[in-house]
């Protein structure tokens, strides 16, 4: 694998930070933050700088290096075995050029950073992760 584990690793910790947010916590936020106890700052949307960051640092990434993500998550989830590596890159780059590519599978999925995690630990490249 050619990603660095440690890019995996900032990767993995950007999407849990994205995970732990809720959902619509103010439906009627026409209010006054200070009356309804600030709750519009829990909402999670498409301008959330940390969706919006980790969406920049994905598509910073070589293209090898996206598809070897994509891979991963593909290892992690159960979808092809460890030994299936290269076939799973392969087919990984395919889902790229489809238009399904590593961005919005791990922004659409809702626990992307536990199955890089798993796909590292099958690979047997499973550092300590600090935990959320």
């Amino acid at each position: 694998m050619d990603i660095a584990v440690e890019t995996v690793i900032d990767i993995v910790m950007r999407l849990r930070a994205i995970e732990v947010k809720e959902g619509n916590t103010d439906p009627d936020s026409g209010s006054n933050p200070i009356d309804d106890g600030a709750t519009d700052v829990l909402i999670s949307g498409t301008d959330d700088a940390t969706e919006s960051e980790v969406r920049s640092f994905i598509t910073g990434l070589d293209d090898d290096s996206r598809a070897e993500l994509l891979a991963l998550f593909y290892v992690g989830r159960g979808d092809m075995e460890p030994e299936e590596w290269g076939e799973a890159v392969r087919f990984a780059r395919e889902r790229e050029a489809a238009g399904e590519g590593t961005v919005k599978t791990l922004l659409g999925s809702p626990i992307a950073g536990d199955m890089l995690e798993e796909g590292l630990d099958a690979l047997g490249l499973s550092p300590e992760l600090p935990q959320a």
